[in-house]
């Protein structure tokens, strides 16, 4: 079955070190940070700055960050999390009329950046200012519109339009650009060449700081200075299971990582193998997977200090089996409480030639965010306030200086010890379910990472949650036509409401750095369904 998946990209393959991230630019920006001597964070950082230039509708200074680093050398994982909480002005009360989905009120506390730097002074080797020259040069001197950004541009000029340094920054004449256009920023350029002067330090408590709280409160946003102030990121253990002899890693909540173990542990219980890669079984029993995460995701997932999810039950044998087991193959359970997808994110990941590796995923939220650039600074914000729920007793329930629940995950893999694969995807709550179908793809099915990556994928939206405020979608199972007609009808049949787009358009962006373990290369691929690109030295 694989010798019949047509790839459109070639596998990419080095010894030294290897980049994947959602853009060329940002993909040589780390790939060039490697060969002048930087390790995988070192490349990381260049690659995580150069996507918050040439990806402003996914992500940026204004928005938050999940960042899992491994090092080979003590064998150790740990996640950097960059999640900003809600202002401290943030009351439930204060949305009582909703809230809004972009605009001032739609702002949380840009976390992102500290993430990085904390990541970088933990296990970066290169100076901290080297690592902007890629981002600064394309914030200065512009970088060109690629057909995805035009599409975007164009879908989201409401967006755009809320303020006019957005607009005149992203659009020309209120158009989205053509393709080639130049999009310059040089208030950000200004920004960027300060903190890769000063550090994090100075936008969260020194000179930038107090240029980005005039800005903030000049639009009539709830984050304060003392919540720019009050900031640091965390640095936290990951959480792990073994599926089928690998070991797991994933970012622990706020992060909604544990859905995909959760989703891997319940597999596991099944022969997907025996059932054939792209059959109707296979595809049936993960999405009822999928299903049974996205139940228990709705009652725990959460800011830990809100609601302390009892992950070891979750993630258990016991409770996964027991979940497997009313699984009914023949017919889909009805449509029940889950998230369904909406926002966009950007993902990265890099290794090196000695085994380290990171698994980045950044985003400010929806495409262009709030659409709102705070006063000179150049920094387009987020409007993560709208992942926050308001009914009374849900686990995710609006808290000021609280962090709302993230559909980022950052997943990383080893195989006896040393790593094995770094991957992800952006993509709301498709992350977790494309993750599932990537990674299984590889274990279960023996696809390299291009493969994988290109894999025709389906994502199952649930009515009842959107990730977005106020949380409501429709009952699809979207599934690309590559798909067999015999599949898609039996699918249909045993009553999943199948919704078949075109080859290509599914949702989310895959990128993958393989290690062999035998001959230590690294295998890198990425997705065709948008500007990604992967590199390798």
């Amino acid at each position: 079955m694989t010798a019949e998946l047509r790839c459109y990209r070639p596998l990419i393959i080095g010894r030294r070190g290897a980049v994947a991230a959602n853009h060329p630019l940002a993909a040589q920006a780390g790939l060039m940070t490697l060969r002048a001597g930087g390790n995988a964070i070192d490349a990381a950082v260049a690659t995580a700055m150069t996507l918050a230039v040439v990806e402003p509708m996914m992500s940026g200074l204004g928005g938050d960050g999940f960042y899992q680093v491994y090092e080979q050398a003590s064998g150790r994982a740990m996640v950097f999390n960059g999640s900003g909480p809600a202002p401290s002005a943030a009351t439930p009360d204060r949305y009582a009329r909703g809230i809004p989905r972009i605009g001032p009120l739609s702002v949380s506390v840009p976390g992102m950046l500290a993430g990085i730097e904390a990541m970088h002074q933990r296990f970066g080797r290169l100076a901290w200012r080297d690592l902007f020259a890629e981002a600064i040069t394309f914030a200065r001197d512009g970088f060109a519109v690629t057909p995805h950004y035009r599409h975007r541009a164009g879908e989201y000029r409401a967006t755009l339009g809320v303020d006019p340094r957005t607009a005149a920054t992203f659009l020309i004449d209120g158009e989205a650009p053509p393709v080639g256009a130049l999009i310059v920023q040089s208030d950000l350029a200004r920004t960027l060449e300060e903190i890769a002067s000063e550090g994090a330090e100075t936008f969260y408590r020194g000179s930038l700081a107090r240029r980005l709280a005039a800005g903030l409160v000049a639009i009539g946003a709830l984050v304060s200075a003392a919540d720019l102030a009050a900031y640091a990121a965390e640095c936290q253990e990951p959480i792990a299971i073994d599926y089928r002899g690998f070991t797991v890693l994933e970012a622990p909540p706020n992060s909604t990582g544990f859905v995909l173990l959760e989703e891997l542990k319940i597999l596991e219980n099944f022969d997907l193998a025996g059932m054939g890669l792209l059959s109707a079984d296979a595809v049936h029993v993960m999405v009822e997977a999928k299903k049974l995460a996205f139940a228990d995701r709705e009652r725990w997932g959460a800011d830990p200090r809100s609601v302390a999810a009892p992950l070891p039950e979750l993630l258990s044998a016991h409770h996964t089996a027991r979940l497997a087991a009313g699984i009914d193959m023949r017919r889909a359970a009805p449509a029940r409480m889950a998230a369904t997808a909406a926002g966009d994110t950007t993902y990265f990941c890099t290794a090196d030639g000695d085994g380290n590796a990171v698994s980045g995923v950044q985003s400010i939220n929806g495409s262009f965010g709030s659409g709102i650039i705070a006063g000179d600074t150049g920094i387009l914000l987020n409007n993560r306030m709208t992942y926050w729920h308001l009914d009374p007793g849900h686990p995710n329930r609006l808290s000021p200086t609280r962090r709302v629940r993230h559909t980022m995950n950052p997943p990383i893999v080893l195989k006896d010890g040393a790593l094995w694969c770094v991957f992800g995807t952006p993509g709301a709550d498709n992350q977790v379910q494309i993750n599932m179908q990537v990674l299984t793809a590889m274990t279960d099915f023996g696809l390299d990472p291009q493969q994988a990556a290109e894999l025709p994928r389906w994502t199952s939206n649930l009515p009842g949650q959107y990730a977005n405020w106020p949380h409501d979608g429709e009952d699809a199972l979207t599934i690309e036509r590559r798909f067999p007609d015999t599949v898609r009808a039996e699918l249909t049949r045993r009553g999943h409401p199948v919704k078949t787009v075109g080859d290509l358009e599914g949702p989310c962006s895959v990128e993958i750095i393989r290690r062999d373990p035998a001959t230590g290369m690294l295998l890198a691929g990425s997705d065709p369904r948008r500007d990604g690109w992967a590199l390798a030295w």
